[in-house]
């Protein structure tokens, strides 16, 4: 009860109301302060016609949004999951830590779990509601303590994914960024894809491109290549020549018509909008949340293993979009001893896993987010509990694991995402952001109504499940030209001249 002994608690009965009022006042006033600096920040990337980056600032409203749903879901549960008991034999297995065998060592325990604590006691609450399931001779599923804790982690854990994905695609932004001077001097040279197709005769093995890229043909020369791979993402993942030819290669296959198309722009519009995706924390993450969570226990140094997840990952992804662009080199040079004009790759899903170039987001949103949660899981241990916390465990399991968290991060941001936003390209198809947004907008309207126009046209239904999703927007592109040609006539034109070039 409020009022009495110094080791009760005191509620809101007996709290003197200009305390409520001026904790209520911090508590609102940061919270709209986060707010508005969220809504102003969309308001500039939208007035800077950053729409990726917007939705990818809207995702992180969401996040937001579940954390404060988790937050509450925790809150008004509380007493209700503290009630839940509990056989006290289940609470002697798959424990963090090795239980003490002495009240002293238990003591001792206790003090690091509650020195947060002010005066470090317990919470009234947690006493009483212990006291609840000690009356059945049961233990509590979870302590009051134990449950803030839980929660305090899924907001570092939330917090620190955003962050390093942040920063991850900001530093890899970095990078891309040094290539705008590689388009920028193509630009210049003013010259045709077509006509340089017919001017020269170029012999493939002599060219640099194959003769970096391209080691032979046999198992050993596969297995050199591969090896090659790997060796490459660590320095010099993507040269000038690289570039180029990769460049040349999209060019002719999506936009021939257009040989002034900057690459370097719609790589890094594409990059913009898979950092929306990047940003999230998916199902499948917080399935892995639970699985780690579940096997931390003691003696099987899981939080060890783990982090050799996103290492390993991470190489492999590195390796195989390094190894697609020997195979394009490999392709040509297997298929041709001399070509007329210049040099030019084939672009093609079956270089990818599974023919699904958009596996390899899926699978760095995962080594993105498994290393965000080791770094978040060793400071929050370090804040919760000390550095000499079992749950820590020993400085010879601590080092490896800082210094592999360090090195994926770094190579992520330095090789592995510059290398995804280039490679990536050379699947089957392109992406929406080869358009403007004004156009990408448009050709979403015309293809909403088209839709409509053929469930409306029985005449119309036919044709239209023949035709490929490409022919109903090409449809829709002729209907809508004369409603959009006086302002931006020629971007429109251009988009129709990719689309007929797809149909066809």
């Amino acid at each position: 009860m409020a009022g009495g002994g110094g080791d009760q608690e005191t509620n809101l009965e007996f709290t003197p109301t200009w305390i409520v009022a001026l904790v209520c006042t911090v508590i609102v006033a940061i919270s709209l302060l986060v707010e508005r600096i969220i809504h102003y920040g969309g308001k500039y990337l939208l007035k800077k016609n950053q729409k990726p980056l917007y939705e990818a600032l809207q995702k992180i409203k969401e996040e937001l949004m579940l954390l404060g749903f988790i937050s509450l879901l925790l809150t008004v549960l509380q007493e209700r999951i503290l009630k839940i008991c509990i056989p006290k034999h289940l609470t002697n297995h798959w424990l963090p830590c090795k239980k003490a065998d002495d009240v002293n060592e238990t003591a001792h325990f206790q003090t690091n779990i509650f020195s947060l604590i002010p005066g470090g006691r317990r919470l009234l609450a947690e006493s009483v509601n212990s006291g609840y399931c000690e009356a059945k001779d049961k233990a509590p599923l979870l302590s009051l303590t134990a449950l803030h804790h839980l929660h305090t982690f899924i907001f570092v854990l939330a917090v620190s994914h955003v962050t390093f994905s942040a920063l991850t695609i900001l530093f890899g932004g970095i990078k891309i960024r040094q290539w705008k001077s590689w388009e920028d001097s193509i630009q210049k040279e003013e010259y045709n894809p077509e006509e340089v197709l017919r001017s020269k005769v170029t012999h493939v093995h002599d060219h640099d491109f194959i003769k970096g890229r391209f080691l032979g043909f046999g198992k050993r020369s596969t297995l050199l290549s591969w090896l090659h791979s790997f060796i490459k993402q660590f320095f010099g993942s993507v040269t000038k020549l690289d570039y180029t030819t990769l460049r040349l290669g999209f060019i002719m296959t999506h936009c021939k018509g257009n040989p002034k198309f900057n690459f370097h722009k719609y790589m890094t519009r594409v990059l913009e909008a898979d950092f929306k995706k990047v940003v999230g924390i998916s199902w499948y993450l917080w399935v892995f949340v639970v699985l780690f969570l579940l096997l931390n226990v003691h003696g099987w140094h899981a939080y060890f293993w783990i982090a050799f997840v996103p290492f390993g990952l991470l190489l492999a992804v590195g390796t195989k979009l390094e190894h697609v662009i020997t195979q394009l080199a490999g392709e040509v040079a297997a298929k041709h001893i001399a070509v007329e004009g210049d040099l030019v790759v084939k672009p093609s899903d079956d270089h990818f896993w599974f023919h699904r170039p958009r596996l390899v987001l899926i699978l760095i949103h995962i080594i993105l987010f498994q290393n965000s949660f080791e770094i978040a899981f060793f400071f929050w241990i370090w804040a919760q509990y000390r550095f000499n916390s079992c749950i820590m465990g020993q400085v010879g399991y601590i080092i490896p694991r800082l210094v592999i968290g360090v090195f994926v991060q770094f190579l992520c941001s330095y090789s592995t995402l510059p290398l995804y936003a280039i490679v990536t390209q050379m699947g089957s198809s392109f992406k929406k952001e080869i358009f403007d947004e004004y156009i990408q907008d448009g050709l979403v309207v015309w293809a909403k109504k088209a839709r409509r126009r053929a469930v409306n046209g029985s005449n119309q239904v036919e044709h239209k499940e023949s035709a490929s999703p490409m022919a109903v927007q090409l449809a829709q592109v002729e209907t809508q030209e004369s409603a959009m040609e006086e302002g931006n006539g020629g971007e429109i034109r251009h988009a129709k001249d990719q689309l007929n070039s797809k149909v066809n």
